[in-house]
């Protein structure tokens, strides 16, 4: 039998989703010092040591991982000239066991991937599962660290080409202080891409009451409804950070048995990737 649903008041979820524009508004910006939050560390490390099973708590991400690599394609598709072929430089943002960061280092076009973490749990796991693989070595590097503790790049040749943040923005508490922070890491004419859920009555029902306390396919806690963003809220803070541009979306659905698919629209009801091009100078 499932267990109980955890107590979510319908009535407070309603007046949030009534009052979402000002409530984002206030929240997405605040002066912070970190984007760590100890207690998102602290249900990450939990889930550590079954990060690489196919089949555990980390599944949909294994499942997802080939839809990002197809996102950044079309990122770099999309722009008026081709992207370089060779060397790309990766920053992996909030890596965890290093799923796709394994994967971007494993791509003849990659230079290098530089992969963080403020977890040392998780990280000791990504590094283990690294070394079983020496063609790797070179190419990938774990840093346990957070990026605001990261030296900012002194020149475009230390800047990336795409800087990734996969499953991360909707466990920020203030992700306007956050990105402002990775914007300096993304070379001119490269690439942020990220993946992340809408804030909506669906997304509530699937990620929260089905996916946690009903299917039990992702851990208890996973996820904070509040923190979820929307689409047009990230288009917004980009072109009005100005700097940026092409903005591009990719609304994905997961569909049991068959995986994530690509579902044009559904980035206005759940999960989606989102990417923007930064300013050549």
């Amino acid at each position: 039998m499932a267990a109980p649903l955890r107590p979510t008041s319908l009535r407070n979820l309603n007046l949030l989703l009534r009052a979402a524009p000002r409530f984002v508004q206030n929240q997405f910006r605040a002066h912070s010092t970190s984007s760590v939050n100890p207690e998102e560390v602290s249900h990450f490390n939990a889930l550590a040591s079954t990060w690489w099973d196919p089949h555990g708590s980390s599944r949909l991400l294994h499942l997802m991982n080939p839809l990002r690599h197809d996102f950044i394609r079309g990122c770099h598709a999309s722009q008026p000239r081709p992207a370089p072929t060779s060397n790309l430089r990766y920053l992996d943002i909030g890596c965890g066991g290093g799923i796709f960061a394994e994967s971007a280092a494993r791509l003849p076009s990659t230079g290098s991937v530089t992969a963080i973490d403020p977890s040392p749990e998780v990280l000791a796991v990504a590094k283990g599962h690294a070394r079983r693989d020496p063609g790797l070595q070179g190419k990938l590097t774990y840093l346990n660290t957070s990026i605001e503790e990261l030296p900012q790049p002194k020149s475009i040749e230390e800047q990336y080409d795409v800087l990734s943040l996969f499953e991360v923005i909707e466990h920020i508490t203030h992700p306007a202080d956050f990105l402002d922070t990775c914007a300096p890491f993304v070379k001119p004419g490269g690439w942020i891409v990220m993946s992340t859920i809408a804030r909506t009555w669906a997304s509530w029902l699937t990620t929260k009451v089905v996916a946690e306390d009903i299917a039990r396919i992702v851990p208890r806690g996973t996820h904070d409804w509040d923190k979820y963003i929307n689409e047009e809220e990230l288009r917004g803070y980009f072109l009005r950070e100005r700097g940026w541009n092409s903005p591009r979306v990719m609304g994905v659905v997961y569909i049991p048995g068959l995986g994530w698919k690509e579902v044009a629209g559904s980035e206005r009801v759940g999960n989606y990737f989102f990417g923007i091009r930064k300013d050549e100078n």
